[in-house]
């Protein structure tokens, strides 16, 4: 293990241009930047099928870096991401909803790059995500469209003192701008909005791939009756109406029995719920005394608004949230991620 040098700074670079731009502030901050590229050993079947952790996102990594002139580094993951893909089957083959980029924040990118940077002696890691770091506490980006602490809240409380986020003041034109100000190859790059091993754009590949899909059965109203078939709980999620037998009216999926394979189709307003209950509770503050009612806004997907909630926790990583208002579509297997103005207070995993 290397001494850790107060300016240097280990920068976790995917290829794309917000790691590529938070290099190049790094580095103009005067910051030695060491940039590392996590490959996921995920490969399309053609040249239409990508993964955002692909061969030619590593080259875009690595001319990044060779046109900043910075130490550039290549880290297998491949076990790590299949263990990550296995949960992600296994959760929908339960009729579960799985949330894997909070997953691969918390036990990759931010449980192993803290690793390597003992190992190269840095002091912080970096990485591109929109998100600030003040006095040590998780706070939201000023570009509240592009924030991205919704998939961070698992992040160790005493790791955020190691942490920056050089674009957590910028919005997304800025950053793209700042980019091809300094002749970066990846100023154009479109955006990668897909999970990184969801290549061919169908989670089910994934899925059927690792393991098989989910029990058959029946789709059933709200009063248990039969109104059609399905092939597998793994092709729903709750508030999905696509694909869904014709009733008439509109219909969404309410709930998922993976056990017996009935799938519950409601109207619109059958998705409204006050509660969500949640295991896997992490803080990023003081947790609060069990039984207490702390008021917070929820959020419990990532392009959800926050709702007014009030949150009280177990004190042994449990918790129910009391939405003031009904939230629709309130999903076992998804995060719900606790706030107060800006602040980021911590989160749980849904699990009904």
């Amino acid at each position: 293990m290397a001494s850790p040098t107060s300016d240097r700074v280990l920068l976790a670079m995917s290829g794309g241009v917000d790691s590529s731009v938070a290099a190049l502030l790094l580095q103009r901050q005067g910051h030695d930047v060491v940039g590392v590229f996590m490959r996921n050993g995920v490969a399309g079947k053609s040249a239409q099928e990508k993964s955002c952790c692909s061969a030619s996102d590593a080259r875009d990594a690595a001319g990044t870096a060779e046109r900043l002139g910075i130490p550039f580094y290549a880290v297998d993951y491949q076990a790590e991401f299949g263990a990550l893909m296995d949960h992600f089957a296994a959760e929908y083959r339960r009729g579960r909803t799985p949330n894997p980029c909070v997953l691969c924040n918390q036990q990759l990118k931010f449980g192993r790059l803290f690793s390597l940077a003992d190992d190269v002696g840095a002091a912080a890691v970096a990485t591109g995500h929109y998100a600030r770091v003040v006095d040590g506490e998780l706070r939201t980006a000023r570009d509240v469209s592009k924030d991205q602490t919704y998939y961070l809240f698992g992040v160790e409380r005493a790791a955020l003192r190691r942490t920056r986020f050089p674009l957590g003041e910028l919005t997304k034109p800025e950053v793209r701008a700042l980019a091809a100000e300094a002749g970066l190859v990846t100023a154009d790059k479109p955006e990668s909005m897909e999970i990184c091993f969801v290549t061919s754009g169908d989670y089910r590949d994934v899925v059927r791939a690792r393991g098989g899909g989910g029990r058959p059965g029946r789709f059933v109203d709200a009063a248990g009756r039969e109104v059609g078939r399905h092939d597998g709980v793994d092709g729903f999620t709750i508030g999905q109406r696509r694909g869904l037998p014709a009733l008439g009216t509109p219909h969404y999926v309410a709930a998922i029995d993976a056990g017996s394979g009935d799938v519950q189709l409601v109207p619109r307003d059958g998705l409204d719920k006050n509660v969500a209950h949640l295991l896997g509770v992490h803080w990023l503050v003081d947790p609060p005394a069990p039984g207490t009612r702390l008021p917070a806004q929820v959020k419990v997907r990532a392009r959800h608004a926050p709702a007014a909630a009030h949150v009280v926790a177990d004190g042994h990583g449990a918790a129910t949230v009391e939405f003031d208002q009904p939230v629709t579509a309130i999903t076992p297997g998804q995060a719900a991620v606790f706030y107060d103005g800006d602040r980021v207070l911590g989160g749980g995993w849904i699990e009904a």
